[in-house]
């Protein structure tokens, strides 16, 4: 019997209507997964820091949010070593390189687009759960 407690995804978004459309598509992937939507950057940095919170399996972080922009919020948790190790995919609407490249410089994992269609979203979910999420059967 597996005791392992589920994996846990942050949805790092100030959009409820895309938190929404990210935690479904990744539902149908794969529903043993728990979900926690966090509105803001402010309130990532918050969860991460307090004493009693487990660190999630990976974040899912917007870079256009109000206040705490997400790439603040990167730079903080890869200064961090509490909470440097955990996976952070920069998942947002910005196409723009510049955006890509400033994600790298400070320690995205991976760097995505949305995709406004949902069969596209149901792609780029399970993948993000086959390479950062599913452990090797091996």
């Amino acid at each position: 019997m597996n005791h392992l407690s589920p994996k846990l995804i942050f949805i790092v978004d100030d959009d409820p209507d895309d938190s929404q459309f990210i935690s479904d598509a990744f539902v149908e992937n794969n529903n043993s997964f728990n979900y926690e939507f966090i509105r803001s950057a402010e309130h990532l940095l918050k969860e991460l820091n307090k004493p009693e919170s487990k660190n999630p399996d990976l974040i899912l972080l917007d870079l256009n949010m109000p206040g705490v922009m997400g790439l603040q919020a990167l730079k903080e948790i890869r200064g961090n070593k509490s909470f440097n190790q955990i996976p952070v995919i920069v998942f947002t609407t910005s196409a723009l390189e510049k955006d890509r490249a400033i994600s790298y410089d400070y320690g995205a994992n991976c760097f995505i687009t949305k995709s406004h269609s949902y069969k596209k979203m149901i792609t780029i979910a399970k993948a993000i759960i086959d390479l950062w999420l599913v452990e090797s059967q091996t």
